[in-house]
């Protein structure tokens, strides 16, 4: 029986989750139906697009995404401090992005007097918008209803687009960030839809790879730490670089079907986040099949099962996979 989302949630132990979304009916994002004989390869640029605009709404960071033909991945980091460190104002505003408010709502947004009734009533509207607006279940709601509606409006059909709610995991320690990152990142050469990273459309490697040419990050991802996390944890703690670097290795390898010989620095990276180098690719092409709840060492995966009230440590098994003895 599914779980219900609270079950499965507790920043208290990580802000990151990997969420996953499926459509039904053989329907597809991108690419050519074999079934209908349609191309529909421009949906991918609505789901990006999308995608790029709830990060600018929510207080939710975007890590990495990979928008495939019949299904997406996106791993999230919930950002509590900034939700809270919002305005009455600015979170009507954020709202106000997605959804049409109300007349309260309105008023006070543009500075006019609201009366001494009205104070309740709009104080109880901005804290349930600035719980939501932080709130994965309601990010993955503004993506997937609006792709859902659009896409049977294309196809002049009515009904269920995706297969059902969105898979989410949670994702406890950094080497599990790593690896379901570089995990997303591989979707398309793992599926054939590309050779190297670069080729990969509609992914966060491709706008990395393309940022870094020019020494940047993109503004809409989550960026990297050169050097150190910093003390709100508000980066991705390893070098980009060496992300870079690990990932194009990697799917040179999986690319050409056969093992190949990692380089010293993503061996250094590999070592440094715990993570067995023989397991490497195993993880990388089978994460989705090894984990199927919460990702990380046993002792964190022990602490977010308490913290949620879970009498089990479902999954517990898997942990010998991401973290060297």
């Amino acid at each position: 029986m599914p779980r219900s989302r609270r079950t499965q949630i507790s920043i208290e132990d990580t802000p990151y989750y990997h969420c996953c979304s499926r459509v039904v009916r053989r329907a597809f994002l991108c690419g050519n139906d074999s079934f209908s004989g349609k191309n529909y390869d421009h949906r991918r640029g609505w789901v990006e697009s999308l995608i790029m605009k709830l990060e600018r709404v929510f207080a939710i960071d975007v890590a990495a995404f990979a928008v495939m033909s019949n299904h997406l991945h996106v791993i999230l980091r919930v950002d509590i401090d900034t939700a809270n460190n919002w305005t009455d104002r600015e979170v009507l505003l954020q709202w106000h992005q997605l959804f049409k408010g109300d007349d309260l709502t309105h008023r006070f947004v543009k500075g006019n007097l609201v009366t001494a009734e009205e104070i309740s009533l709009l104080k109880h509207a901005v804290a349930t918008y600035r719980s939501r607006l932080c709130d994965i279940s309601w990010f993955m709601r503004c993506l997937n209803e609006p792709i859902a509606r659009r896409a049977n409006k294309e196809d002049n059909c009515t009904g269920r687009f995706w297969e059902g709610r969105f898979k989410s995991q949670a994702l406890l320690d950094d080497a599990a960030l790593l690896t379901c990152m570089a995990y997303v990142d591989l979707n398309p050469i793992r599926a054939k839809m590309a050779d190297t990273p670069t080729q990969s459309d509609h992914t966060s490697i491709q706008l990395r790879i393309k940022a870094a040419i020019k020494g940047e990050q993109p503004k809409n991802l989550l960026p990297f730490n050169e050097n150190e996390r910093n003390a709100n944890h508000k980066d991705i703690p390893f070098s980009v670089k060496d992300y870079l670097t690990l990932v194009a290795e990697t799917g040179r390898i999986i690319s050409n079907g056969k093992r190949g010989v990692m380089s010293e620095k993503s061996a250094e990276l590999l070592t440094k986040m715990h993570i067995p180098s023989d397991n490497w690719l195993k993880l990388t092409t089978e994460f989705g099949q090894l984990f199927r709840g919460p990702v990380g060492t046993l002792d964190e995966l022990t602490c977010y099962c308490e913290h949620l009230e879970k009498r089990r440590r479902h999954f517990s098994w898997c942990c010998q996979y991401l973290k060297a003895n």
